[in-house]
């Protein structure tokens, strides 16, 4: 056993780990007082209001009934078939994305969705008052009987609405980077205070069968922020990206105990809320002119939803000592991989000219079906030759030439078919007959006959 000195508020109890002068919590002053606590040793279990918790008891598997955690909709129709039938009771779903991208309004419909199915539901905000989360839920036209909010960055007040036989069916927490507990020494959003928060909430809600939305903050390169050991805790993990410029977001399923993994599914951001894109296969094209060079279309497919996506490409002179190379929504490093290829096996001099390249639309993929694609765009560019109309690529690209088959073949094929596109430029001519291709020089060959 360990002590350490904590602060205590005379009037309201409020706890602190360092002396202030006024209280944090009822806002009186000199009212904090210095305290002993004896900090219990790691792997005991103790709750947020310091009484230790009994383990869990051992149960033969075989007997232990779990007819109560019946999965229940979130509103979303294709959002319950990526989780895995909806939302289980006592799951934990991790959500992350970009500010602003779109995290509270999607939780805040889903929490309106699953309030108006007769569910209480608590959604706890440590970033926004009582006031803008019912202007937004206003806006979108959630507000019920059973939509319980709470603002504030305490998780005590957050636990106080758990207790067992009185907890909601759902409970949103926005997020945890803002929610402190008293448990653990630091900021909210350090480590530390991450890890306690989650582990408090998670377990709780866990023990009253309640389902925890969990909102997490990402870091500039996109990785959802704080300890690693945050997404093993959870049951799920999902990120919202998208462009902010454009109104469109992607939902992606990173891990998933309950369902499929790596699935995609496509929102559009309206006015009144998020919307799913029932039939994203073209949304992504936009009004593209097939007679320009440099485009092509590439049947793309993240988890088994295939969709087609235009890779643009520029080629022109360059001015500089050093030509430039520019990607968006692509590793650049892949790029420069690709235009090596290209110069070493078609005996191509890129020495002279800069080269960009982009995916249409704003998104960003990282699939190797789209070597291909961006090899064509390329050469499109560079002999400026427009594509035929309703050629549609994908393949994978190795350092020797060849175009190697990718994953979910078959559903891409499928989907090309289905949308009217000819000739189907893939590898594996056995399944797609005469457009099937095995090298990048029967390619330049025929499209780029001179």
């Amino acid at each position: 056993m360990s002590v350490k000195e904590i602060f205590i508020c005379a009037n309201c109890g409020a706890r602190s780990l360092q002396w202030k002068g006024q209280c944090p919590n009822c806002r009186e002053w000199n009212t904090l007082e210095a305290h002993q606590e004896t900090k219990a040793p790691a792997g005991h279990r103790k709750s947020a209001s310091g009484l230790g918790s009994p383990g869990p008891k051992i149960v033969l598997l075989q007997d232990f009934s779990h007819e109560h955690e019946a999965p229940y909709g979130t509103g979303f129709s294709d959002l319950d078939y990526i989780l895995g039938k909806g939302l289980v009771p006592g799951a934990a779903i991790l959500v992350g994305g970009e500010p602003g991208i779109g995290k509270s309004t999607l939780l805040l419909q889903v929490a309106g969705a699953v309030a108006a199915a007769g569910r209480e539901v608590l959604y706890a905000s440590g970033e926004e008052g009582l006031g803008q989360i019912k202007a937004r839920a206003e806006r979108l036209k959630v507000l019920g009987p059973n939509l319980n909010a709470v603002a504030g960055s305490r998780l005590d007040d957050v636990l106080a609405g758990l207790e067992p036989g009185k907890a909601p069916a759902l409970l949103v927490v926005d997020s945890v980077q803002t929610m402190g507990s008293s448990l653990a020494e630091g900021l909210p959003g350090s480590v530390s205070q991450v890890r306690a928060v989650a582990t408090e909430l998670i377990e709780r809600c866990r023990a009253c069968g309640t389902t925890l939305l969990l909102v997490g903050h990402v870091t500039k390169d996109g990785q959802l922020a704080g300890p690693k050991l945050l997404e093993h805790m959870v049951d799920t993990v999902i990120s919202l990206e998208g462009d902010r410029q454009f109104t469109f977001r992607l939902l992606r399923v990173l891990k998933n105990r309950f369902g499929p993994n790596q699935e995609l599914l496509v929102f559009e951001m309206r006015g009144q809320g998020m919307t799913v894109v029932e039939d994203p296969s073209t949304f992504f094209l936009g009004a593209r002119n097939p007679a320009l060079s440099g485009t092509a279309v590439v049947m793309a497919a993240d988890g088994h939803r295939p969709f087609a996506v235009e890779v643009q490409a520029l080629v022109s002179r360059s001015f500089l000592s050093i030509p430039r190379r520019a990607a968006v929504g692509f590793d650049v490093n892949r790029l420069h991989l690709l235009l090596a290829v290209l110069e070493k096996r078609l005996k191509l001099n890129f020495g002279q000219v800069d080269i960009y390249a982009k995916v249409g639309g704003g998104l960003k993929i990282q699939e190797p079906g789209m070597d291909l694609g961006l090899v064509v765009a390329v050469l499109s560019s560079f002999y400026d030759i427009p594509l035929p109309e309703r050629c549609v690529f994908w393949g994978e690209v190795d350092l020797n030439g060849q175009i190697r088959p990718v994953s979910a073949h078959d559903v891409r094929f499928k989907q090309a078919n289905r949308l009217g596109y000819a000739p189907i430029f893939c590898p594996s001519p056995s399944r797609c007959g005469q457009s099937g291709i095995e090298t990048i020089m029967q390619l330049q060959q025929s499209l780029f006959r001179k």
